[in-house]
């Protein structure tokens, strides 16, 4: 892969300078350096990109990661490589004579070139791995539930390359099979099978109350020089990208990784719900005179709804909607769930729920200050204390601002969904909370969020 990503890097530049001056133009013209000058950056570029792409982690092990991350580190590293590039050439050396154009299409060259080869690398390698070869053979030391998950994993993943050639367990019975994987034997059989040097790895998924064992087996590994991989049986409780901290050479994980509890984060996001709550409410304030119209005219009450929902750090607050029920008394509206074809809601009511436009007063919470434009949706106080008792981690959820639309709403988990599926998206967005993460929500929530078949 080193060898070719030079090739391809030095083929990008060398097709960036002909594309210049050959295809664009008719020539390098009077004044213009030589090929040849342009040629001899190789010498630097070349071993330049690969230090970059191995510093990006383009050259580390991508069996199991998305394409998308790889992709990324390609962008990351030339951008990387086009900002040392232009500092050397112009501020360093400086030589003024060097084409722009030129470096400006070598980065756009050497990235597509370098993305399509790793995406035609990665599908070949997937196609054969599906065909049997390449694998990797993993032992697993233990059997819990990690180790189910684990399966799983790979079960639905053949493309990945990983085979699970069987468990071993003090306590699960010789010949137990689940989803193909036999349990081999015991613990202690771990010393006899290592060195027959059949295995590229080993998996320890001991389940909690079998880590008394996890010293020995480590030790054992280590003795035979085989890849080992830690999968703990308390993943529920650990986030997807746990946060370590290294206390004096203590490591020490945190339990949940929130982004949005670091000071920069809270204000450029807090930033941002203001620029774009405003802008929200100049740009929908004549459609919000028309849907508040409407349902003045069509049902008595007043035209904003108000009900108390439960934001950050569990603190209540009052969520405006346009009113798009029938008005009804405190204690029926507190305690029932809005079902399909439910008589309560009224026929403009039925379109502004479906459209998602009763939402837009919700705008007004954003500037408050109750709620974000991107957040886990909030929901009324009885139903969090039900909820909170019968959902793990959902709590969680309340470590940041609720929001009018959420990564779990644009997957369609809006209205009559699994509430734990929904937990699941809000979890993950909480965990894995960006900028461009919070951007990427609300443009799929202009073009697939508003409309809603589960919407009542």
């Amino acid at each position: 892969m080193v060898i070719l990503d030079a090739a391809i890097t030095a083929a990008s530049f060398m097709l960036a300078y002909y594309f210049k001056f050959y295809v664009l133009n008719r020539g390098p013209g009077i004044g213009v350096l030589p090929a040849s000058e342009y040629f001899k950056l190789l010498i630097i570029i070349v071993p330049l990109y690969i230090l970059l792409y191995y510093s990006c982690s383009i050259y580390a092990p991508k069996r199991t990661i998305r394409r998308r991350f790889e992709i990324y580190g390609i962008i990351k590293a030339n951008f990387i490589g086009l900002i040392a590039l232009i500092i050397i050439l112009f501020l360093v050396v400086r030589e003024l004579n060097y084409s722009r154009s030129v470096i400006g299409f070598f980065y756009i060259f050497n990235v597509g070139f370098t993305s399509l080869f790793r995406i035609f690398l990665r599908k070949g390698l997937r196609t054969i791995r599906k065909q049997g070869y390449n694998l990797k053979h993993i032992l697993l030391v233990g059997y819990s539930r990690a180790a189910e998950e684990y399966i799983d994993r790979l079960t639905d993943n053949q493309q990945w390359g990983y085979v699970a050639c069987g468990i071993l367990d003090d306590r699960i019975p010789a010949g137990t099979l689940y989803k193909g994987v036999k349990v081999l034997g015991r613990l202690g059989n771990l010393e006899v099978i290592l060195p027959e040097n059949k295995l590229d790895e080993v998996a320890i998924t001991l389940s909690l109350k079998d880590y008394r064992e996890l010293p020995g087996i480590v030790g054992i590994c280590e003795k035979y020089g085989v890849h080992t991989k830690f999968i703990p049986d308390y993943n529920s409780l650990i986030p997807s990208k746990p946060y370590t901290e290294d206390l004096q050479g203590l490591p020490v994980i945190n339990i949940r990784y929130v982004p949005l509890t670091n000071t920069g984060n809270i204000l450029i996001k807090r930033l941002i719900d203001i620029a774009g709550a405003a802008a929200g409410i100049v740009i929908t304030s004549p459609v919000m005179l028309v849907a508040a119209v409407l349902v003045k005219l069509t049902s008595r009450g007043p035209v904003i709804f108000r009900q108390q929902r439960v934001g950050l750090h569990n603190k209540p607050f009052y969520m405006y909607k346009f009113r798009s029920m029938e008005m009804q008394p405190p204690v029926e509206e507190k305690n029932a769930w809005t079902v399909k074809n439910d008589p309560r809601v009224t026929g403009v009511g039925k379109f502004l729920r479906r459209t998602s436009l009763d939402e837009l007063p919700q705008l007004f919470n954003i500037l408050k200050g109750d709620m974000s434009l991107v957040g886990p949706r909030p929901e009324r106080p009885g139903w969090v204390e039900k909820f909170k008792e019968e959902i793990p981690r959902y709590m969680v959820r309340h470590q940041v601002r609720p929001g009018l639309t959420g990564w779990a709403q644009v997957n369609g988990l809006r209205g009559d969904t699994s509430i734990r599926k929904r937990i699941e998206y809000d979890l993950y967005y909480i965990e894995n909370w960006t900028l461009g993460f919070d951007f990427k929500i609300i443009f799929m929530t202009l073009f697939t969020g508003f409309i809603n078949k589960n919407a009542y």
